[in-house]
Order: structure tokens, then sequence, then C-alpha cells
């Protein structure tokens, strides 16, 4: 379970869950796995900078209609808002949520 994970992990799970509730809200069909993330983490330390990277390594077919600069910026307020969201929600916030099942999918009610 994620709430028996230690803290530097813990920490870690939530921002990829926030990067993660980031793409989908903004029509990426993107999802970092604990994998990805891990080996993102070991490449980069610093999340703008990482952001980067992937975008230069994995996306660079959108870098061709927006600047980097932009799009990783537009990735990270997401990333942040989506944070200070779980931040609030407390307990619940860390149950764990399958982004990648909501791929192609309606979401809504």
């Amino acid at each position: 379970m994620v709430n028996d994970l230690p803290t530097q992990y813990l920490d870690e799970e939530l921002d990829r869950n926030a990067f993660n509730a980031a793409f989908n809200e903004l029509g990426l069909r993107w999802y970092w796995d604990c994998d990805t993330y891990v080996a993102l983490l070991r490449e980069r330390a610093d999340a703008p900078a990482r952001v980067r990277y992937y975008l230069e390594s994995q996306q660079p077919h959108l870098l061709r209609a927006y600047d980097v600069d932009f799009l990783g910026g537009v990735i990270l307020e997401k990333t942040a808002e989506h944070k200070r969201r779980m931040a609030q929600s407390g307990p619940l916030a860390t149950a764990p949520f399958n982004w990648a099942e909501t791929l192609g999918r309606e979401l809504g009610i």
C-alpha cells in the first residue's frame, strides 16, 4: 500500500501521481509508471530539467509546435495544482489511482 512507503518514496509517489494527473488534464496521453519516473529522477534532479529532458528525448515531435519552456511550464503549473489539491485532501489523496487506465476513456459523471 502506498501509505506504507517510507516518506521519501511516498513524496516521490505523490509527485508521480501529480504529474500523471497533469498529463491527463492537459490531454497528453502519457503515463509515468514507477520505473519511468525512477529513471527520470536518476537522469535529472530537479523537476523542470526532468520535464525538459522527457520532452526532448521522448516527445520531440511536440517541440515542433510548442516551445519546450512553454510546454514544460504548463506541465509544471498543472502538476503543482494537483499537488496542492492532494495536500488539501489529506489521507484520501494518497490512495493509488492508475491514470493509465483513464487513457482513451471518458471521465466524469
